[in-house]
């Protein structure tokens, strides 16, 4: 694919995503949420973790309301089912760890793009909003699903009825991120972090995301059963016996690259 809206690099295992709009502030189009999707599945193919970002002083400010692709139909649940879920599944099922690093405002729709990865980085300027509300539309883009299950119910409801500004320390403090980092660290951070699972053990990775993410639908019995097939695997790989041995040995390891 030809890329016009983002830009994609693979260096030394990390596959990088920016979306570039800046003068946009990265607003999600239709040609854009394409082009995400296609990143996504291509970096997970090509690289060992795939990080999401923004150009310029923002993250996404969500849907181009402008967009004239979009506009041309309000069929909203077509748009979501034909365009945004194609995109968030290219995330969630990504087969490497997924990385959003949020440089700035993350707001409708582009804070719930952030939320589908892996792990969230965000700046201590950045911000997240559930501004849905003020345009009459409730959180899409799998907002109602990550939401209550990262900063529990009452926050997401909060967030979801007064749309107000949740700045990237407070979503730290409750848990609807991984980190905030101080500006002044936050790029070298999440590439220091981005190289770290590059290098790590790709196959356990991906089981641990499979299994994380299947917990919700499990029993305890279940997801029990579900933990001691996946480590039964991971026990068996040669990414096992080299970490063992690395240890005994006091180096680092060498992982495979798949």
């Amino acid at each position: 694919m030809d890329y016009q809206t983002i830009t994609y690099t693979l260096t030394d295992g990390v596959a990088l995503i920016t979306m570039n709009r800046a003068d946009k502030m990265n607003a999600l189009t239709t040609q854009m949420r394409a082009e995400i999707a296609h990143a996504v599945t291509t970096g997970g193919k090509e690289g060992r973790v795939v990080v999401l970002t923004g150009a310029g002083r923002a993250f996404c400010s969500g849907q181009d309301l402008g967009d004239r692709a979009t506009a041309a139909s309000v069929d909203l649940e077509r748009t979501l089912r034909d365009e945004y879920q194609p995109m968030l599944r290219a995330i969630v099922d990504c087969p490497v760890p997924t990385v959003a690093a949020v440089n700035g405002a993350a707001a409708g729709a582009g804070a719930n793009l952030a939320l589908a990865c892996d792990v969230v980085f965000a700046a201590e300027s950045a911000y997240f909003m559930q501004a849905f509300a003020r345009i009459g539309l409730i959180p899409d883009a799998g907002g109602t699903y990550v939401l209550p299950r990262t900063m529990g119910t009452a926050k997401a409801m909060g967030a979801a009825l007064f749309a107000d500004k949740i700045s990237a320390r407070q979503a730290d403090d409750w848990g609807m991120i991984w980190q905030a980092v101080a500006d002044a660290d936050f790029d070298a951070h999440w590439r220091e972090k981005a190289a770290h699972l590059a290098n790590g053990p790709t196959a356990a990775y991906r089981a641990a995301k499979e299994v994380i993410r299947g917990s919700w639908n499990n029993s305890l019995e279940d997801q029990l059963t579900l933990e001691a097939q996946e480590q039964g695997k991971c026990g068996k790989s040669r990414d096992f016996k080299e970490g063992v041995l690395a240890f005994t040995e006091k180096r680092k390891p060498t992982y495979e690259g798949r």
